[in-house]
């Protein structure tokens, strides 16, 4: 299927994402870039937004709504070692992405050693690369631990993107793209938050492996 069939088919599902669509679209195209390019996408959020971070990653690394086959490189490289036909059998093919929500240790030493704010800063610092993807979740778009992650990915020369409420935020002033969904209240952000982010997921993945 076509992006833009299933994106039309996508609004038409959620009408009341119509605002977004455009800035839907970039945060897509950046995600094709990404990967074309052999980067990677970094995800952070708090609360909600962490579990939405950890949700993201699972639907990337490995399969999600398509089979995701190993390469026939792959494959060999696999079963040219022990336990290899059960790696080359069952592994699946990843766009890679790393939750940096899920970092226990460092996150407790950075906040305990040197500043709670840079929890996310010092993991894009130590994982980011040009070409890679930040994807900024807040629901006020002003959570500082988060906006000093998009500070830091604009300073290493990393596309980021947000995903936050209705308003302009200090997220929206720093990424590249926002997609401000038209709620307020932190629930409402995040209830809209999960459909977009499904869509993002799918439709990258049909690009790749449809």
């Amino acid at each position: 299927m076509t992006f833009d069939r299933q994106f039309e088919l996508f609004i038409m599902k959620y009408n009341a994402l119509e605002s977004t669509k455009t800035e839907i679209r970039h945060v897509y195209e950046f995600m094709i870039e990404t990967y074309q390019g052999g980067g990677k996408l970094l995800a952070c959020g708090n609360g909600g937004s962490a579990a939405d971070s950890e949700h993201i990653v699972g639907e990337l690394m490995k399969g999600f709504q398509k089979p995701r086959a190993l390469t026939q490189g792959d494959k060999a490289r696999f079963l040219a070692v022990p336990h290899g036909a059960r790696l080359a059998q069952c592994l699946q093919t990843p766009l890679p992405a790393i939750s940096l929500v899920s970092q226990t240790g460092l996150i407790t030493a950075v906040a305990n050693d040197t500043d709670p704010a840079l929890v996310f800063a010092q993991q894009v610092f130590g994982y980011g690369r040009a070409g890679d993807l930040l994807l900024a979740l807040s629901t006020s778009g002003n959570s500082e631990n988060v906006v000093c992650a998009a500070a830091a990915a604009k300073a290493l020369g990393l596309r980021a993107a947000a995903i936050t409420g209705r308003q302009d935020s200090q997220l929206s002033a720093l990424c590249d793209h926002t997609i401000r969904l038209p709620a307020d209240t932190p629930a409402d952000v995040q209830e809209l938050t999960l459909p977009v982010y499904h869509f993002l997921c799918a439709a990258t993945e049909e690009y790749f492996f449809g």
